[in-house]
């Protein structure tokens, strides 16, 4: 098929944190230096913004780093966190830790509490303005390589394919996008980051990686209950045993509450399901006192990246490098992403410029994951290596506790030289079924608690019907069978959008639910499940998540 060819300086895959900000770098350097550096940013959604989820309190040091003046711009980050506490729950008491117990590097006093889709809507708007190309609603459906084997740029998925994969009415093919070099910064779980792993090797050498999921549902609430700036962290109930992980409650704006649930990946329990632990979340006292009278405005989910220093691949290859949640570069002590997802984009931007300012292009940018340690990326990746490790091997309350010690002893100047390991391969964890009972699910009010497919109802979700399938299996079906008895289906309820139905030994799938979460990719304990990119613009629109 002949295909059109757009080429540029610099391509960029994702306008999250780690994209938009290389892309605003890149653009700065050209100016300062009197040069032309052509930037072109492709994006999945159909919106910049639409599929960005996070809690998210945000620590602005790289905003402060790229764009100084943020704040007169008018960035959407206007509250700043005024109380913080972790509360340790039970089924019907909530104890608050002291203060001064909690070690210094989770202290959010003085950062941002706000919508991270509005922020990248905002950052998309600077881009532009600096002269970036940007494309929503084109997926990066396969990488395309020189005959040397180096990245040079994608191919945008085919529009109009019918679901047995033929040309409809509508078809239109894809378009070879090309780069002097490619970032990829497409986030946890991303299916080109997978094949760029394989291709060059990037995992050789390094732990497995981690991984969660984060179900969120935004809330308006009655102004004389709302405190702005509140920040609140949970752990205990209703996870418990279950699985790692906890809640998270932020309140911001005028009445907005921004509720949520992790659940650490690895969990023995495939009768577990976050989403309706999230639910039973909502009926604890403290919490329903507090969103009683209230309505809910939004709902969404997403995997994150949890493994830390040890999980990091390698962040360079021929023609490219990984950027952001790509690059594994969550600080899961602080549950944030987004400081380092961004400085980790300006790094890059500046070995990339370096690169074309020396007339180069397609080499591997082997100066960048040195530039990633020796910057603070490299320093709380040092400092928290042990937190994920910790939480593994001794579970939430004796792993919390470890990594609290260790945190003060390194606030006291005294660091451990040792590295953890990370245990087994988190998915091999699972359990047969049989070893333990359903678990009730939790009977919607649709007051306070409602179903799945309510909640997705808010999640805007848009895929032409008539579409190739994006969620593949691997197995064969009689080895399906085997795992659906084996596991009863974990992806029935580990989904947080019900794109997966059991019947008998085999499951049904409803791609059109799919919220991108690439949760059944990650988490599946036989990897029988891949999940690519469907047409662009498909997927959730989320309004100020």
């Amino acid at each position: 098929m002949t295909r059109d060819l757009i080429e540029y300086d610099v391509l960029i895959i994702g306008a999250g944190p780690a994209g938009l900000a290389a892309a605003i770098r890149l653009r700065q350097l050209a100016v300062s230096g009197g040069r032309e550096i052509s930037v072109c940013v492709l994006e999945k959604g159909a919106q910049i913004g639409a599929h960005i989820l996070s809690g998210a309190v945000i620590d602005p040091i790289a905003l402060d780093e790229l764009l100084p003046d943020w704040r007169t711009l008018g960035a959407p980050l206007q509250t700043q966190v005024s109380e913080d506490e972790v509360v340790w729950l039970s089924a019907q008491h909530a104890l608050p830790a002291p203060h001064w117990s909690l070690p210094p590097q989770i202290d959010n006093r003085g950062l941002y509490v706000g919508s991270l889709g509005e922020l990248c809507s905002w950052l998309g708007t600077q881009a532009e303005a600096l002269g970036v190309e940007l494309y929503p609603g084109f997926a990066a459906a396969a990488p395309c390589y020189n005959e040397a084997g180096a990245l040079i740029g994608v191919l945008s998925g085919d529009m109009g394919r019918n679901a047995a994969g033929e040309e409809s009415t509508r078809f239109a093919p894809g378009i070879e996008i090309h780069g002097r070099y490619t970032l990829v910064a497409e986030g946890a779980g991303g299916s080109l980051t997978r094949e760029l792993e394989a291709r060059y090797g990037l995992r050789e050498g390094v732990g497995e990686s981690h991984y969660g999921l984060g179900i969120k549902e935004l809330w308006r609430i009655p102004a004389e209950r709302h405190r702005a700036g509140s920040v609140s962290h949970f752990l205990g109930w209703p996870l418990g045993g279950e699985a790692g992980g906890g809640a998270f409650l932020y309140q911001y704006g005028e009445d907005r509450v921004a509720l949520g649930l992790v659940t650490h990946f690895g969990y023995r329990n495939p009768q577990l399901s976050p989403f309706d632990e999230l639910q039973r979340l909502k009926t604890h006292p403290r919490i329903a006192a507090l969103l009683a009278g209230g309505e809910r405005l939004g709902y969404g989910a997403r995997s994150i990246n949890e493994g830390g220093l040890q999980s990091q691949p390698r962040l360079s290859f021929p023609g490219g490098l990984l950027l952001g949640c790509a690059a594994g570069l969550l600080n899961v002590l602080r549950i944030k992403g987004t400081h380092t997802a961004m400085k980790s984009g300006m790094l890059a931007a500046e070995a990339v410029a370096a690169a074309l300012q020396a007339g180069r292009e397609h080499d591997e940018l082997a100066d960048f994951p040195a530039a990633v340690a020796a910057s603070w990326i490299g320093r709380e990746q040092h400092d928290t290596r042990n937190v994920k490790p910790l939480l593994s091997r001794f579970g939430t309350v004796l792993g919390s506790l470890f990594c609290g010690v260790e945190m003060w002893l390194l606030a006291l100047g005294l660091r451990l030289p040792w590295t953890l390991r990370h245990p087994a391969p988190a998915r091999s964890k699972m359990a047969a079924a049989s070893d333990y009972p359903a678990r009730p699910p939790l009977k919607p009010d649709g007051v306070l608690t409602f179903d799945r497919n309510s909640s997705l109802m808010l999640a805007n979700i848009r895929h032409e019907h008539d579409q190739p399938p994006h969620l593949r299996r691997q197995n064969t079906p009689a080895q399906e069978s085997v795992r659906v008895i084996r596991f009863a289906a974990p992806e029935a309820r580990y989904c947080p959008a019900g794109v997966y139905e059991r019947e008998g030994d085999t499951v049904r799938i409803t791609s059109q639910n799919c919220l991108h979460c690439k949760a059944c990719e990650l988490n599946d304990p036989e990897h029988s499940l891949l999940w690519h990119p469907p047409e662009g613009g498909s997927g959730p629109q989320y309004i100020g998540m």
